[in-house]
Order: C-alpha cells, then structure tokens, then sequence
C-alpha cells in the first residue's frame, strides 16, 4: 500500500478540521457545546474525585492510553495539558483536541471493554489524577452529579468524532450496493465514526484510496481504518474484531443472566439487571435497537414530546447499561439455548459456550418478506427493510415505496417523504387506522407528496443491476407501474426464534410461550424468560417491550433466588 497517496486520498483539508471545531455552523454540534463536552470541574468536585484516585507526574510525550487499549484509566488534568490523537493511515497522528487544567479525559469506551479509537498524549510537563478503571466504576454509582457531567461529556464527545468524521473508518464502494449498505448501516448503527467515499459520486477520490490500496473493484467495498489496516469486503464480526469494538467474553464465568437481543426489551432488562447488580451478558449479531432501532423516529414515546429515533433511544439504553456494568457483545450471534437439566448454555456462531445461571429471550421479530419473484435479487440493490439515514441517502430525488401498514410504515414513508420525490404507500388493508396510530395516518393524508394505495398488492419487481420499477395490482384486478428505485418492506412480524426449537414451547407462529404460573416471562425451560416482541401474546409496541424486559428481571430473582437456597 502507497501510504503517502492514501493519506493524500483520505486527509483532505484536514489541517484545517481542529480550527473548524468551535466555529462549526450546525447548531446541534457538539463543539457548539464546549463547556459540556470539555467541562472543566470545580474545585469541590475535584476534592470529591481524589478520594478515587492518585496525584501523579507526567512528563511531556507520555502516552497515558493509546488506541487499541482496552481498559483504560480516567484522568483529570490538574496541571499542564495533554492532546487527543486519531491515527491517519500512514501511522501520523493528527490532533482532534486539546485538554488543559480541570478537563477529564475519555468518551464512550470508558463505559465498556472496547478498544480506544485515540491516543491521549501529554505537550508539557503534567499533574493529573489518575482513577483506575474499577474506582472509576464506584465514581459513576457514588457521584451522581458527577455522573451526569462525564456521561452527557462522554456521549458528546462521540457525536463530535462521528458528526465531524473523526478517527472514523472508511468505506470506499458503490452506493448501490448490498454489501456497502450492510457495512455502513452495521457501523453507523454501533455509533463508530465513518466516512463514505461513494464510487458513483466520489469518483475521483475514490479511485485515488483504491489505487493506493493497490485494490480494484472486485475488492469492494474496502475499509480503512487506522495505520496500514485495509479490509476487503469484510463480514460484520471481522469489523468489530478489526475496528476493536466487539467486547471480550469471559466463557470463564458464570453470567447471572445473559440477554440474547439487544432491542428495547433486552437493553431495558440490561439497565434493570446491571443496576441490580446482576453480572449481565447482553449478546446481539447486529447492532443495539433491534427492529425499533430502525425508525427514523418514534413520536408516541412516554418522554419524548418531539419525537426521538430508534437509534438514539437504542443508544442511550446502551450507555445506560454499559455505565453499571453490562457487557454487550455485539456482533456475537447465538446458535443454539442447549437444554440440559440443570445448566443453561448457550452455544455461538464460532462454537463458543457461555454459562448462565437465567436467561432473557429478547431477539425480537423481523419483517416479513414479498412473495414475489426476484426479490432476493433486489435485497440491498432496492428492497430495504429499514429507512435510517444510509437509506435515504441513496432516494435522493427519486420515487419510493413503502409497503404495510404499522406504524414503522408510517415512519418511514414520514421520513422518506424529506429525501424523495414522492412516496407511495402501499397497503392491503382498507383503512390505515385499523393498524397505525391515528397521528401517523392523518400526518400521512395531509401530505402532499405520500399517496396511500389501499387494498393494493405488490406483484412484480423490475430491472437489470438495480431496481428501476415497481407493479402493484388494485382491489379491481388493475396494474400499476411506476418507476421506483427503492421499495421498503415493512410487512408484520415473524419472529427470530429459530435457534430455539425443539428446546422451548413455541406456538403455531413460532413465538415462544409463556405460562408458568406466578411468572408472566418464564418459558417451558426454568430459568429462561422471554421478552418482547418474541413472546406470544406481546404487543408489539416499544414502550410494551421496555417495560417488559424491566419487569421480567424481578422474575430473575426470584428463579435465583429459589435456585440458590436448593443448590
């Protein structure tokens, strides 16, 4: 690889990037907010914080963490300064940011076990308190007020990186593309920075990373990311071991509850177990918010009057968990619950085996497909079953079409209704309101550029590379084509709960059921609990799914509880 040529294709005006910072024109950026996303403390708060911690010297171009550690220390500066680095692909460091007297150090890695995405170097001669990482854990249950500063820095700290392309990854593909699509929604969806270098639009540039890759087009989508690292169409669980995020797994240990989802019912029980001071394992093959993570926005949420998206609920459960003590392993997919008397495991996708002493079945339900030809054809090259912000990228200005009738229907013909030209909602049902919220419907009947196809059924999906029209047939047996780009599928729910049969009780549908007496959540196998839109008879609603995976965990203790007086 010619380093000097990528970093040349990668690096552009990037001297200018740190000056940029605090004079950025967005209104919601983070280095608009500078007194919360680089705080400094006050006197009293530093004398709290010394209880936790050692006083000690550094001298300049000490290192006190570097990218790709795990485990790191969290320290205040008391004197002197030091600099925040990422890594630019011919291994120079570039500076993100300067921290003096009173500023702590860190972002969201603090909260988990994955690897550091910057150096923290010192400039000049230093003091600072130095916490280690256990002491930095009683800090956030001790200080609450404290809590609140470095969490809300923390999470703004990370916004800054990914809104500002900041130690970010790289993807360098065409827009139309399955694979491309996968890998951008896989790393935006886990809150990594990246940037985008599209084939189609970005020729120019990114012709200039794939030549000094010394790659072709056979080779995309390519990743880039930090010194020297490029990755060739890489598979979801190679990034996250590449890129560091994906959290080590003690398989010593025996987790007091393992949580397989991490949709909103699994990351509600997260916060509940980890609070209670469960050792909590939450395993998920994708990203955090599951199904719900996927919607541009949530308006009918207890809390949230303006609306909030499916990802950043997902993300502040994430980090509300992960801050008591919760790992989440992502991507780790479970292969199979083994139903052997009087131990629960779970086998994963590399053939590793986790002990835990409850269960939680959060994975939640998946949209069904089209019964049409050449469907599988168009996944990712026009059929969507998400409408995030990588989606709607690729509308533009073009027409689209939403089929179902949920709510997540709704959102999304809402939201693409901003980036195409027209949207086309496609219904089989007669009335709107018998399945969606009567907000969404009116919102959607007063727009100018939805139109609602009631009693219609898609029948043909048409063109050569990409999808390029659409068919649907009317109540009255006549068809309709229109040239569409993109459909979105949003067709009910079928459940994720393969893996489990022939261990649990499942009903005709394939959700699991429960009905053990004095337990609304346990299923047929003691011990295991279902949650969400998994279990039989849930409904399916966000709200209904975070409360659930918050109640069933005083069903955990109980079973513990029991399980420990007669084991």
């Amino acid at each position: 690889m010619n380093s000097s040529e990528l970093l040349e294709a990668l690096t552009k005006d990037l001297s200018e990037n740190e000056a940029d910072f605090s004079a950025s024109a967005h209104p919601a950026d983070p280095y608009n907010r500078m007194s919360q996303t680089f705080p400094e403390l006050s006197d009293d708060q530093l004398e709290r914080l010394s209880a936790y911690g050692q006083v000690e010297q550094f001298a300049e171009g000490d290192l006190l963490y570097r990218v790709k550690e795990r485990d790191l220390d969290f320290f205040i500066l008391l004197e002197g300064e030091a600099e925040v680095l990422e890594t630019l692909p011919n291994g120079a460091k570039h500076r993100v940011t300067l921290l003096g007297p009173k500023h702590f150090s860190g972002e969201l890695t603090m909260f988990n076990n994955r690897e550091s995405i910057v150096d923290l170097r010192v400039t000049k001669p230093s003091r600072a308190l130095r916490i280690p990482r256990k002491n930095f854990r009683r800090l956030l249950v001790g200080e609450a007020d404290l809590s609140e500063v470095i969490t809300r820095a923390f999470i703004l700290r990370r916004t800054a990186f990914i809104n500002h392309e900041l130690a970010a990854a790289t993807v360098v593909g065409y827009s139309h593309s399955s694979d491309t699509l996968r890998i951008l929604q896989f790393l935006k969806r886990n809150g990594i920075p990246v940037r985008f270098l599209s084939v189609d639009s970005d020729s120019s540039q990114a012709s200039h990373v794939i030549e000094a890759c010394n790659r072709r087009d056979k080779n995309l989508p390519i990743v880039v990311y930090g010194k020297n690292l490029v990755l060739d169409n890489p598979t979801n669980f190679d990034l996250g071991q590449a890129l560091g995020f994906s959290e080590e797994i003690d398989l010593n240990c025996e987790y007091d509850t393992v949580i397989v989802g991490a949709g909103p019912a699994g990351l509600s029980a997260a916060v509940y177990a980890a609070s209670e001071g469960l050792k909590t394992l939450v395993l998920d093959q994708f990203a955090p918010g599951g199904q719900a993570g996927s919607s541009s926005k949530i308006e009918n949420y207890m809390g949230f009057p303006a609306g909030i998206s499916g990802q950043a609920l997902a993300g502040r459960a994430q980090i509300q968990s992960q801050k008591f003590g919760a790992t989440i392993s992502i991507p780790r997919r479970v292969d199979r619950l083994r139903c052997e008397p009087g131990k629960i495991e779970l086998e994963l996708d590399d053939s590793s085996v986790v002990r835990a002493r409850s269960v939680i079945i959060a994975t939640g339900a998946h949209y069904r497909k089209l019964d049409v030809e050449n469907l599988e054809k168009f996944e990712g090259v026009g059929v969507h079953y998400a409408a995030t912000p990588v989606e709607a990228a690729l509308c533009s200005n073009d027409g689209v079409a939403v089929v179902g009738a949920g709510n997540s229907a709704g959102q999304a013909a809402m939201y693409l209704s901003e980036h195409s030209s027209h949207v086309y909602l496609i219904v089989r049902g007669n009335d709107l309101r018998k399945s969606m919220s009567e907000y969404l419907a009116t919102r959607i009947e007063a727009s100018q550029k939805i139109s609602v196809h009631t009693q219609c059924e898609v029948t043909k999906l048409h063109g050569s590379r990409y999808l390029d029209e659409v068919t649907w047939r009317d109540k009255a047996g006549e068809t309709h084509c229109h040239r569409i780009g993109n459909i979105f599928l949003m067709l009910g729910a079928s459940p994720n709960t393969e893996w489990l049969k022939g261990c649990l009780d499942l009903d005709e549908k394939g959700f699991v059921v429960c009905n053990q007496p004095g337990s609304p959540f346990e299923t047929s196998l003691p011990g295991v609990f279902a949650v969400g839109d998994a279990r039989s008879g849930s409904i399916k609603r966000v709200a209904s799914a975070v409360g659930e995976g918050s109640v069933a965990i005083s069903s955990v203790h109980s079973y513990l509880s029991k399980k420990g007086r007669t084991s």
